[in-house]
């Protein structure tokens, strides 16, 4: 079936998935402020201009009953489990029956999530990775009671989206996260011990590894906030350099400083 994408969030993450699934299929994007949905408009635009994909049959929104039109609903929000709880609520009560309810999380539980959400059947996992329009990795963890037609859905989904989904158990972190973030933290370990540039650090990474970005521009890209909330969930010890930065509010590419410097 041909869904109407619903994507509840205003966010990088939620305008990528609005740019990716405008090319097959309806999208409604609700954002909690008018300031927030015009970045998200211009977010998206922006996108579909830059890759040639129409947007114009992408709606933003504040009025989140907008989203009861959609057939396949995706939270984007902050990864934070009682955020996500409190949008779940707000959709509880517009939620049509049969409609599919998906989260972006990158490392929360996805029973935990389902059961917030109330619908432990038509419950999913969707791990989308950044830049969304350009990354072919889904992966998708489905709670318990998970239906076949909530599987089947989703896997169709990424197929038309042009993905690889990979299905994952519901552990800390699923697979890249928990064997990616180790990894970063260690490069900044490394850093304090040697006193090498987080520069330095990535180009070795790049260039002797095949890397396509070093791991301080990889955290600096994903977000120091977001990086820290990822290590104290799959029990990754987070390095003091990075707690310091967060604590300055210093978060990497968004904030335009983190370990590197992205003002310019």
């Amino acid at each position: 079936m041909s869904e109407t994408v619903a994507v509840a969030g205003s966010g990088t993450i939620a305008t990528g998935i609005a740019v990716t699934a405008a090319k097959t299929s309806p999208v409604l994007l609700w954002a909690r402020s008018p300031e927030s949905a015009a970045r998200a408009q211009k977010a998206i635009d922006k996108q579909g201009a830059k890759l040639e994909i129409d947007v114009t049959g992408v709606t933003v929104t504040t009025d989140i009953e907008d989203l009861a039109k959609g057939t396949y609903l995706i939270e984007a929000v902050s990864e934070d489990h009682a955020t996500k709880a409190e949008v779940f609520d707000k959709l509880e009560s517009i939620i049509h029956e049969g409609a599919i309810l998906a989260t972006t999380t990158s490392s929360l539980s996805i029973e935990t999530l389902a059961e917030a959400s109330g619908i432990h059947e038509r419950f999913v996992g969707l791990h989308v990775f950044n830049p969304v329009t350009k990354m072919e990795l889904i992966e998708l963890i489905f709670p318990a009671a998970a239906s076949e037609d909530t599987k089947e859905r989703s896997r169709a989904l990424a197929l038309a989206w042009e993905k690889t989904a990979v299905e994952m158990p519901d552990i800390p972190g699923f697979v890249v996260n928990k064997l990616l973030f180790p990894f970063l933290f260690n490069a900044v370990e490394l850093k304090e011990q040697t006193g090498l540039a987080a520069k330095d650090i990535d180009t070795c990474m790049q260039l002797g590894a095949g890397q396509p970005m070093g791991p301080f521009a990889l955290l600096d890209f994903v977000g120091l906030d977001v990086s820290k909330a990822i290590g104290e969930v799959i029990g990754a010890p987070v390095p003091a350099a990075l707690e310091a930065l967060v604590a300055e509010g210093k978060l990497g590419r968004k904030t335009g400083e983190g370990f590197l410097d992205w003002s310019r």
